[in-house]
């Protein structure tokens, strides 16, 4: 299973569910999954995730080693699941696989719609907002999504083994 999460700048929201989601699935002991994100924007390639979303995760007993980068074509064929952050975000990406022939098979999906309340499905960014507050509401939206997602895709393959 490869899961890539996209968001605009590949600083706060996507590295944070990246290392969000390694870590519920080494918690769980699943093999086989490979964890990335991506960048819609250029702006922070090769740079280290926004420090305040560093310091949630260390908080959290969590850590990052990714430095940013933009989305390719090619994710759009090497992942399983890309899961967008926002709406506009989620727009860009399914126009971007629009173009691409052959048309990928991954599935393109707004992370937050794995909570299952409408107003929580838009995990907003919090890049611009003041403090901790924004990056702790986004750090409990993608792992309560993270969460749900694990819980659906192992259900969905027990039901499929039984």
């Amino acid at each position: 299973m490869k899961v890539l999460f996209v968001c605009i700048g590949n600083t706060c929201r996507s590295p944070m569910a990246e290392a969000i989601l390694k870590h519920l699935i080494q918690k769980r002991n699943l093999q086989d999954w490979y964890v990335d994100s991506a960048g819609l924007r250029d702006w922070n390639v090769g740079v280290e995730p926004q420090a305040r979303g560093q310091q949630l995760l260390k908080q959290h007993g969590l850590k990052t080693k990714h430095l940013g980068r933009m989305i390719t074509a090619q994710d759009f064929y090497d992942f399983d699941y890309v899961f967008a952050m926002d709406g506009s975000n989620l727009m860009e990406l399914q126009q971007l696989s629009a173009m691409l022939s052959p048309s990928p098979k991954c599935q393109i999906q707004l992370l937050g719609s794995y909570i299952g309340r409408k107003e929580d499905e838009i995990i907003l960014d919090p890049y611009f907002s003041q403090g901790m507050g924004g990056f702790n509401t986004a750090y409990l939206q993608i792992l309560e999504s993270c969460e749900r997602f694990l819980q659906q895709y192992i259900s969905a393959k027990k039901d499929a083994s039984d």
